[in-house]
């Protein structure tokens, strides 16, 4: 009998960014609804809950398959994902007229300014997130699917 590791090792991936997905979808409806902030919540969300959760699927079932190979802790696999993330959501920024550069930081909607040393911290904040993320729940969801 076929036990399909990889699509096992796929719905232990989507499983973490599909929950979080909900929170954060939650705090932009409330942000531009509620609180009537104009961000625009089509554009923004649009690439996290169409690619992350699939790319965090893939990225397990590139760690299953590379486990033979070649081992490297859970935790270090999902901190490299941001690498990818990163410069893909900036693409998409970019092509959707979201996200400009300027001298002194990057312009999200026309409106808020981030400074590029505050993208900086927020970027090492995010390998930290993605290594705990990686080796706490998805290493969870890979156990209790019988891949981990």
């Amino acid at each position: 009998m076929n036990t399909h590791p990889y699509v096992r090792a796929y719905m232990g991936g989507i499983a973490t960014p599909t929950m979080v997905l909900l929170i954060v979808l939650t705090a932009f409806v409330l942000a531009r609804f509620v609180f009537a902030i104009p961000v625009p919540i089509e554009r923004a969300i649009i690439f996290p809950m169409a690619i992350v959760p699939n790319l965090f699927g893939v990225w397990n079932m590139l760690y299953l398959w590379l486990r033979p190979h070649q081992h490297l802790p859970i935790g270090l696999h999902g901190a490299i994902l941001p690498f990818i993330l990163a410069p893909s959501g900036y693409a998409l920024g970019r092509a959707l007229n979201v996200l400009n550069l300027q001298s002194n930081g990057l312009v999200y909607f026309q409106t808020l300014t981030v400074a590029y040393s505050h993208m900086a911290i927020a970027f090492i904040f995010g390998l930290i997130v993605y290594y705990l993320v990686w080796k706490y729940f998805v290493a969870f969801f890979n156990r209790v699917l019988g891949i981990g």
